[in-house]
């Protein structure tokens, strides 16, 4: 009965304007109308992700809830980890609407919200409130007209640090012009810097990772995985969203903004063994990019990734998908007779990175 409401709803939230119904659904979740259970668990899914312990290796990308408002249901899914945010230190609007478009054809996504969110404060008061247990991680932002972008990140993450678990430095939106510059060396060993000086002045410091771009050259990435490292970041997410419309087939096709969804699958799922073969397995992967299957999961572990995020393929499958995925991905390991996760991470990863 759930599942035939869910695809109901769905139909329904397609007529709609794509940002209208995202809001609907977020209202619909705190009005405790989606899935409930709790993270879907088993020996076989456990994993570790910078030293938290997972109960299953499928996690919630950032921006579905940008500023906690839903939360509580988001935990209570079956995700093994949820990240909140973007957050910046200021409240901001992002930029003008239309700025989210569906492309049903390509079972995609290109938004341009620019860091739309309540503020660190708002948004550190929700994360105050109590909620049911999970792992809880907070993506940092920039404000747009800042004269310090660089700063804005380490002053999110003193606001807030104390209140997650992990938080992820987002340099890697193409949302907000020039953020995507912060990931030259220079400017991401200055950033990091700040980052890391506010963290270890937390009463209790959490893992930093940093969410890289998928279009970056091989240069570009060797230069940022050697600064990361140096700097001691716990983890890498790759990768964010995509500026390239290789094969689009949607009118949107032409949109400005962040390519998500399945095309994003192969790009990013190639930066990620990329990244994994570069670190040589020093710091722990999240592979984010086009997952919407429990093969697509699984293909993202086997190139290199201890956990994984997913966001658009809900726009097109639902929530019921969390559980699907998870399922299928115990089925999948067992049947290639692995007892863990961390048993399967990075055994395809030259093929991936040598253009898989």
């Amino acid at each position: 009965m759930r599942d035939r409401l869910e695809r109901v709803g769905l139909a329904a939230l397609r007529r709609i304007d794509p940002e209208r119904a995202h809001g609907l659904a977020l209202a619909a979740l705190r009005a405790g109308l989606g899935p409930a259970g709790g993270p879907l668990a088993s020996p076989r899914l456990a994993t570790s992700l910078a030293g938290l312990a997972l109960p299953n290796p499928l996690g919630l990308a950032a921006g579905f809830d940008k500023n906690a408002t839903a939360l509580p249901a988001l935990l209570r899914i079956g995700f093994g980890f949820v990240e909140v945010g973007a957050a910046t230190p200021k409240p901001q609007p992002g930029n003008p609407r239309p700025r989210l478009f569906r492309l049903a054809e390509d079972r995609a996504a290109i938004n341009r919200f620019g860091f739309n969110n309540d503020g660190a404060a708002a948004i550190a008061a929700r994360l105050a409130a109590p909620r049911p247990p999970g792992i809880v991680g907070l993506n940092l932002g920039a404000n747009k007209a800042s004269a310090d972008r660089a700063a804005d990140f380490a002053e999110v993450l003193a606001a807030v640090g104390g209140l997650v678990d992990f938080a992820t430095v987002n340099v890697s939106s193409p949302n907000t012009e020039r953020l995507r510059d912060l990931q030259g060396a220079d400017a991401l060993d200055a950033l990091l810097a700040g980052v890391m000086a506010a963290n270890a002045a937390l009463a209790r410091p959490v893992p930093v990772l940093l969410k890289i771009a998928p279009d970056l050259s091989d240069a570009e990435l060797v230069e940022l995985i050697a600064v990361a490292l140096e700097r001691g970041v716990a983890g890498i997410v790759a990768t964010n969203t995509t500026l390239a419309r290789d094969g689009l087939s949607s009118r949107h096709r032409g949109e400005a903004g962040g390519l998500s969804g399945a095309p994003l699958f192969a790009r990013s799922t190639r930066v990620l063994a990329r990244t994994y073969m570069l670190t040589e397995g020093r710091v722990p992967l999240v592979g984010v990019g086009g997952v919407a299957s429990a093969a697509q999961a699984y293909a993202k572990i086997r190139a290199g990734a201890s956990a994984t995020q997913l966001y658009t393929g809900l726009v097109y499958a639902g929530l019921g998908l969390v559980r699907e995925i998870l399922t299928g991905l115990d089925a999948l390991l067992a049947a290639d007779g692995f007892a863990s996760v961390a048993e399967a991470v990075g055994l395809d990863a030259e093929d991936w990175a040598d253009g898989a």
